[in-house]
């Protein structure tokens, strides 16, 4: 979910919502296997407490009669109060700890296995100068590797040396170890062997910015103290000024998770005002310049590099070779070694960098139009939805219900898990369950008023004054509740008329005389099965109606946040997204089911007792109806205010999953910039936010507790006040009533609690069905009657025609008025500075905002078009190349349409066939186990399988060198060459030999014409560069 969350975008742009469902539908099932599994265990433990009382006293009594004893009313009660001794501690507590045991259990080897990992350990075989020289890095045959399994070192035979005070560049193609040796010097890449000395404090630049969501200001200073002319002229060196001039709130602007309304190049350089901001000795800074347009490029090489950062050890990783004479050194790396470590003025005697060196800035001439040829090569890109594009928007509060829990809930609850004849079937069960076990009672009951009858015709009943045998009666035990109800008349009376005696009529019609023993087991054997049987039964179909409703909700909020508008993504932080899989699905896997049967089952068994205790006493009936209003009225105060505190605490939880996310992905700069302590610090405030919501909830519960109890107390000392006020009460009824009362009590407390419980747990679906309404992007499937060919588009004709843009309805469009036409083929390139709404444009062509006006491609309406058609008819290589945590093959073909061998084809052309061991070769989340540049080149062989009729690119050679940029170039003119291709780029070669270029400004297009024509215009697309 979190690869899901992250890569949403990408997702939606090649319209791959249902591979990914499907892979996360064949997940879930077999999650859902084992905890369906776990569930029926359960199911079993429920069913069994519930008849493990009766199963006991009918083997007892079964063997006690064949061995020829005589079955009596003492024996059963004496051998059923001991049997309800154990029952509590032996079939119900004790199971309870055992479950809790391995939970603990797994909990603490899990936690053990994540604590015993390998640390990283300061390198043992750096030396301690005598003579500190502050500033100096200094390598002498180093070879380190990521892992001990690996053949062949990433960095092998590492020697150079920076004087403190110089500027290093560092150049090679991807994959030579550029961002692996500014690892080492941070302590991330393991040395192997050889001298590595680091004199002095290090700042560190990561190559993927790393943004959190808080205000800019935050995330520059970074726990460093406030210093305002600092922090002016560090912001000056790196350009955010004007930027934050467009800031609705200037500095103070909130960005959201991962920077999701910054675009590219601004979250470059905030990431790199954070290190800057940071007063160090060394300046690890990987490919900063990357992600910015020339003249912004220009103004971070002077101001910020050379000028705010002179007299600093500088190491610059970069692929920009026009920047190379600024620095004193170049450090040359091929595979992973020093191919040369040199002056800056000795490049030009270098084979390597010659080979580099594609000229990133040329010299620009007016030039007619000419077919494209070997050295003219286009290349495409788009900006993420709002990329370039400033969002004004804080990020959204995450709804919070109010108020109870409403049936329509229940109701949706068990709509999802079953159909209303499954569910009415249910209900009977467990009636009809609950039935049979007090017929078990009722039978054991009649069973021994025959025997007694048998023996003596006497009344077994005296009154209050004249003693209650304690001997005969021992004790009150549920089982037994029938059997008091029959031999204990209220009027003294004898067993053969017992007036309301239910028991006695229920099993009147039988002929006491001439009743066996074997007919009492065989009787009694029948309903013990049945009501097992029953019990089993009705339990596993819960079980798994709930089950069904667990998945079948699951499907469903996973399938809408799939085809969720981008604006949700853009609002709610990842952490609040996976709170909703992890901890409410939890929720509603394990802890409702059974809170729910348990419900139920104690429910029907105070029911039950309730019944019986005001057949034998009518003035019960006040009292309990006291008991029931004081009961209702505390749980509906409990409940108000508990399921309030629960929703607290699950919104408290989703801001722990979002730092624990957003800490791992910049981990490395925490670690460079030494501020584990602070991170943690704020992690515990926001755990003990947490934690503070949790222990309320939990004191609620025990307040709740404590008052049921003292209401419980004050309710039984009404009836004892009862009795001793009445002076014709009773022995008999004394001990029925009073046993009853304190089994009822505790039944209705149970009851009670797990009512409460259900409820609680019940706030998880609510919060579930919440993202199963989300705005949904649109209609994935066309109409029948608008359903483009299979073919479409045959030729790539592109035309906006009034087209306005917004993200947000009332707020002012990104896009005002575009209306242009792009023919067959054409190759367009896309300019304009920030905010001037390049990647609104591709977003608009995507249909990820709302957009007024027409779309068309090869004359027919985009809008009219399915979402799922539209978008996979277009390929697009993003600035930021994502992959996925799978095969090779899947994140190349998710849909299995390509044969394997038009798959290695596409990777030969990318020259990645001899990287890449196998198609099944597992990439890891976020696919770390290439590099960036590697990545880009993955993406641009998934282009090349889909082979569209149109192809967008977003700076797909940012990140890459200038070899790997030609091979790029080569590609694309060999394999979409009658393609229409978009490009957005900063980069002017990129877009040079292109047929037309789009200048934009504002949201408007300001002009649109080739090349050659718009450099004449200082006004416009040359002042860019």
């Amino acid at each position: 979910m979190n690869e899901i969350t992250t890569g949403i975008k990408v997702i939606k742009m090649y319209a791959w919502e249902k591979p990914f469902e499907k892979i996360v539908s064949a997940l879930r099932g077999e999650e859902i296997k084992s905890i369906t599994h776990t569930a029926y265990i359960q199911s079993l433990s429920v069913a069994i407490q519930l008849f493990t009382e009766r199963v006991t006293l009918y083997i007892i009594i079964v063997f006690y009669v064949l061995l020829g004893h005589e079955l009596t009313g003492a024996v059963v009660f004496s051998v059923s109060q001991v049997i309800t001794s154990l029952l509590l501690n032996v079939c119900i507590l004790f199971p309870l700890g055992l479950t809790a045991a391995a939970e603990v259990k797994t909990t603490i080897f899990r936690l053990e296995e994540f604590l015993l990992k390998e640390e990283r350990e300061e390198i043992p075989k750096i030396v301690e100068s005598v003579t500190k020289e502050t500033g100096l890095v200094n390598l002498v045959d180093v070879n380190a590797s990521w892992t001990t399994q690996t053949i062949l070192p990433t960095l092998s035979n590492m020697s150079f040396k920076l004087p403190p005070g110089s500027l290093c560049c560092v150049i090679g193609s991807i994959g030579a170890g550029k961002s692996s040796i500014l690892h080492l010097i941070l302590r991330e890449l393991p040395l192997t062997s050889g001298i590595l000395r680091v004199d002095g404090k290090i700042s560190y630049s990561s190559q993927e910015p790393w943004v959190f969501a808080s205000n800019i200001r935050s995330n520059i200073l970074f726990g460093q103290p406030f210093e305002q002319e600092k922090y002016h002229s560090v912001v000056s060196a790196c350009a955010l000024e004007r930027d934050f001039e467009l800031f609705p709130f200037g500095d103070k602007t909130h960005v959201g998770d991962k920077g999701s309304s910054l675009s590219g190049g601004q979250k470059a350089r905030i990431n790199l005002a954070r290190a800057v901001y940071r007063d160090a000795d060394i300046y690890l800074l990987d490919d900063p310049l990357s992600a910015v347009d020339p003249h912004v490029a220009k103004h971070l090489m002077n101001k910020c590099i050379n000028e705010y950062l002179r007299n600093k050890t500088r190491i610059l990783v970069t692929h920009q070779t026009q920047f190379l004479e600024h620095a004193d050194f170049v450090l040359i790396l091929d595979n992973g070694k020093v191919k040369n470590f040199i002056k800056s003025s000795e490049l030009s005697d270098t084979d390597l960098i010659r080979r580099l060196s594609i000229p990133i800035e040329t010299p620009i001439t007016s030039k007619a139009p000419q077919e494209m040829s070997d050295n003219n090569v286009p290349r495409m890109s788009v900006d993420s939805e709002m990329e370039d594009e400033i969002d004004e928007s804080q990020e959204k509060q995450e709804l919070i219900e109010k108020g109870s829990i409403g049936l329509n809930i229940y109701k949706k609850y068990f709509q999802s898990g079953t159909t209303l004849t499954v569910l009415s079937i249910e209900i009977f069960l467990l009636i009809i369950a609950q039935v049979f076990c007090n017929c078990c009672d009722l039978w054991v009951t009649f069973w021994t008023n025959n025997i007694a009858l048998s023996r003596s015709n006497a009344n077994i009943t005296s009154p209050l004054n004249s003693g209650f045998d304690s001997t005969e009666y021992p004790g009150d035990t549920t089982t037994m509740t029938s059997f008091m109800n029959s031999t204990m008349d209220t009027k003294g009376s004898s067993l053969t008329t017992a007036p309301g005696n239910s028991s006695f009529n229920m099993f009147s019609i039988l002929d006491r005389a001439h009743l066996t023993q074997n007919f009492y087991i065989k009787v009694h054997t029948f309903l013990i099965v049945f009501a097992i049987s029953l019990t089993i039964l009705r339990s596993g179909v819960f079980f798994r109606i709930c089950m069904s409703a667990s998945k079948k909700l699951h499907n469903l909020m996973f399938s809408n946040i799939l085809h969720a508008k981008m604006r949700f993504f853009d609002t709610n932080p990842s952490g609040r997204i996976l709170n909703r899989f992890s901890n409410d699905m939890g929720i509603i896997d394990e802890k409702l089911p059974i809170s729910t049967l348990m419900t139920l089952q104690t429910v029907g068994i105070a029911s039950g007792i309730m019944v019986m205790v005001f057949i034998k006493s009518v003035y019960m009936i006040i009292p309990a109806i006291i008991l029931g209003v004081i009961i209702g009225w505390l749980r509906g105060f409990f409940l108000t205010t508990a399921q309030n505190i629960k929703r607290l605490e699950s919104i408290a939880k989703a801001p722990v999953f979002s730092y624990v996310t957003t800490s791992l992905n910049g981990l490395q700069t925490i670690r460079a910039s030494n501020a584990e302590d602070m991170v943690k610090r704020e992690f515990d405030d926001i755990q003990d936010g947490h934690t503070a919501a949790f222990y309320m909830f939990l004191h609620t519960f025990q307040a709740f507790g404590f008052y049921l109890d003292m209401t419980s107390v004050i309710f039984l000392a009404i009836i004892i006040v009862q009795f001793l006020l009445s002076p014709n009460a009773l022995s008999g009824d004394v001990g029925l009533v009073l046993s009853q009362c304190l089994i009822v009590v505790v039944m209705i407390q149970l009851a009670t609690r797990n009512l409460a419980e259900v409820a609680n747990n019940m706030t998880s679906v609510e919060r579930l069905l919440q993202y199963t309404k989300l705005d949904n992007e649109g209609p994935f499937e066309s109409l029948p009657v608008n359903k483009p060919s299979l073919t479409w588009p045959e030729a790539g004709r592109i035309s906006f025609k009034n087209v306005y843009v917004q993200y947000v309805i009332d707020e002012e469009p990104v896009l005002k008025n575009l209306n242009f036409e792009i023919k067959p083929g054409e190759k367009i390139g896309i300019v304009g500075r920030t905010g001037a709404g390049k990647s609104s444009l591709i977003s608009a062509l995507f249909r990820l905002a709302r957009i007024d006006g027409v779309i068309e491609i090869d004359g027919i309406d985009v809008g009219k078009v399915g979402l799922t058609e539209l978008r996979s008819k277009i390929s697009i290589i993003p600035q930021e190349p994502t992959l996925f945590s799978e095969s090779i093959g899947y994140n190349l073909d998710p849909f299995r349409r390509y044969h394997d061998e038009i798959l290695w084809k596409a990777l030969e052309s990318v020259e990645l066939k001899k990287v890449i061991e196998s198609l099944d070769m597992v990439v890891t989340e976020g696919g770390s186990n290439f590099s960036v540049g590697q990545r880009q080149l993955i993406c641009l062989a998934r282009a090349i399988v889909r082979n569209n009729k149109i192809l967008v690119m977003d700076e797909a050679t940012a990140n890459v060198d200038p070899y790997t940029d030609d091979l790029i170039q080569q590609s694309i003119r060999k394999n979409f060459k009658s393609c229409t291709v978009l490009t957005v780029a900063h980069r002017i070669n990129t877009i040079i030999d292109n047929d037309k270029v789009i200048v934009m400004d504002a949201g408007q297009i300001l002009e649109f014409a080739p090349p050659y024509e718009l450099l004449q215009d200082s006004e416009s697309f040359s002042v860019l560069w």
